[in-house]
């Protein structure tokens, strides 16, 4: 008897994959050049040697049944394996031993990640680098999924099976509107602004920072006025130029061409943000330990 295994096809996978993402066939058939009805074929043959239904089908929709959300993890881990795989014999053959796939947040790219880049390039120039900029939840979703070897991140609340390691730590900075009253002779804490609004990365993106931040006002005796949240710098600048609040950022994002906003930086204060490499414990990635070895706290 022919196991399930065996009557698999790598491109009944990846139409499954394609299909579990667009969640409808017209668009799903176009990005995979086939026809709908071949689609829904190839759809209904993995179903059979499954033995189980993938996707819940009606009239108006296309969803993910319970079954086929457990599966499209596992066929998540499977491709990019498969492709990882692939890509290492091109690099074997044109010279190359490897790759590594590195996450990291904004502020990581500013500060620490460029370094360590330079210097790892120096020493193993023939791994090369997969880089996303991602934020931490996603981060931690691809390292589980093994699409990111490493990642860098503000926090180091994770799941079972992962590790993490302190590599920076610095001052959060005020951002204020240049025409912004307190100027920076003037300013001696926070508490100065608690009456404003204030632009602060997601709680559910970032809790550990999200948190300090939340101390850091609450030492001065109130909470912040919340009045939009984002994680992209760029965007909170433009906030704080268009007076929609003030924001508190890690100190190395305190740096644009933009003359309508300025900085100040919170020293002397307890609170401050830490970067954090996060890899999972179980990673076959031969590359991997190289780069972990140069990890050094700043």
């Amino acid at each position: 008897m022919i196991s399930i295994a065996n009557q698999l096809e790598l491109r009944q996978l990846n139409y499954f994959k394609v299909l579990a993402e667009e969640l409808h066939y017209r668009k799903a058939s176009e990005i995979l050049f086939i026809s709908q009805s071949a689609l829904s074929q190839q759809i209904k043959h993995l179903e059979g040697i499954l033995k189980v239904s993938l996707f819940e089908r009606t009239n108006r929709k296309v969803a993910l049944s319970d079954a086929g959300r457990l599966f499209y993890k596992d066929v998540l881990q499977v491709l990019n394996k498969v492709e990882i795989a692939a890509t290492n014999i091109k690099l074997y053959t044109a010279g190359n031993t490897g790759q590594i796939g590195i996450g990291f947040v904004a502020s990581a790219m500013a500060s620490v990640l460029p370094a360590l880049l330079k210097q790892f390039n120096s020493d193993c120039p023939n791994i090369r680098f997969r880089l996303d900029e991602l934020n931490n939840a996603e981060q931690l979703i691809a390292l589980q999924n093994e699409t990111l070897d490493l990642g860098f991140m503000r926090s180091n609340h994770l799941p079972d099976g992962f590790s993490s390691k302190r590599v920076y730590t610095e001052t959060f900075s005020l951002v204020l509107p240049v025409n912004h009253p307190v100027t920076d002779t003037e300013f001696r804490n926070i508490g100065q602004f608690r009456d404003e609004n204030f632009i602060l990365f997601p709680n559910e993106q970032s809790q550990l920072y999200y948190q300090q931040i939340i101390n850091l006002c609450a030492d001065q005796g109130f909470a912040p006025k919340v009045a939009h949240r984002s994680i992209h710098a760029p965007t909170i600048f433009r906030l704080v130029e268009n007076g929609m609040g003030l924001s508190v950022i890690p100190t190395s994002l305190a740096s644009t061409e933009n003359p309508n906003i300025r900085f100040i930086e919170l020293k002397g204060i307890p609170q401050q943000t830490a970067l954090y490499a996060v890899w999972k414990k179980i990673n076959n990635n031969p590359a991997l330990p190289y780069f972990l070895e140069m990890l050094v706290p700043q």
